[in-house]
């Protein structure tokens, strides 16, 4: 942000400045400017008297011998051939004087106006891609500004929330917390003891003790046909089950004894209330309805 703005207030000031000394600039100038004929003819011989110059240069360059090269480091012979050379140039710029073009005032005319035109014409340019410039930063601008009041208000949004949260966390103690996992704790121990009522007069209903059944079948079939066993009731099998997987939860089996009655076991197995181990069949589990 700190370099925007200084960019922005850099292209801001360059921009007055040339708005404000616009009224000094020289008046466009006329493309059509004409130079009289003598002037024409003057820059004319000027030059044809330098080509000829030139050509005298070249032809005493030709007939001079050209040097031998040595047969021996020919590219470090080269490089020090041109370094005089690039010597002997520096100096004779150094020491020669800067010629005018010429000395008609119409020629020196013409020669100004055009410079003054060129110039013209990229101050022009270069003031256009200011202003392009300064406007495209504005827009930057104005996008950070907008991002910056985004991210305060997000700021001062989540600091009174973390105020709040404070004070609910600091007026909240110990005593309260613990009241509360209390009244849980007895809300849970109540739904477990309907639970276990549920099941039990679900149980008592359905499934009989079996010295009821006993009874009906010593009436019908003898007592002598009748194995003397005291069976466990269903709800004890379920009982020892539930104890079993959440006391032990890393070895939740039983070992099925005598006094189970088969067919309730079976019927535990059939519906996926209970699993055999997979090594031991004498050993059953409660499936782990908890997970």
């Amino acid at each position: 942000m700190d370099n925007l703005d200084a960019l922005l207030k850099e292209t801001e000031l360059l921009a007055r400045h040339m708005s404000t000394y616009q009224h000094e600039l020289p008046p466009d100038l006329d493309s059509d400017t004409k130079v009289s004929e003598e002037a024409k003819n003057e820059l004319i011989q000027e030059c044809e008297d330098l080509w000829t110059d030139m050509k005298q240069c070249q032809n005493k360059l030709m007939v001079l011998d050209a040097e031998k090269l040595p047969e021996s480091d020919v590219q470090l012979h080269l490089l020090m051939l041109k370094v005089k050379a690039l010597t002997a140039e520096c100096e004779q710029w150094q020491n020669k004087t800067p010629d005018i073009i010429s000395q008609n005032q119409d020629i020196l005319l013409a020669a100004g106006k055009e410079e003054l035109k060129s110039t013209d014409q990229e101050l022009e340019m270069m003031l256009s891609n200011v202003r392009a410039k300064n406007k495209k930063l504005k827009s930057d601008l104005e996008k950070e500004e907008r991002w910056l009041d985004e991210q305060q208000k997000s700021v001062h949004a989540l600091t009174a929330k973390l105020e709040e949260l404070k004070n609910q966390a600091s007026s909240i103690s110990q005593s309260s917390i613990h009241e509360k996992l209390k009244t849980k704790l007895q809300k849970v121990g109540a739904y477990k003891d309907e639970l276990l009522a549920a099941l039990g007069d679900f149980l008592s209903e359905n499934f009989p003790l079996l010295e009821e059944q006993n009874d009906r079948v010593k009436r019908k079939k003898g007592a002598a046909e009748l194995p003397q066993v005291e069976w466990t009731p269903l709800a004890d099998i379920l009982e020892t089950l539930i104890s079993k997987v959440m006391d032990s939860p890393h070895d939740p089996y039983i070992r099925v004894k005598e006094e189970f009655w088969p067919p309730y076991i079976e019927m535990l197995l059939r519906y996926g209330i209970a699993l055999r181990h997979p090594e031991d069949a004498n050993r059953i589990r409660l499936e782990a309805f908890h997970q």
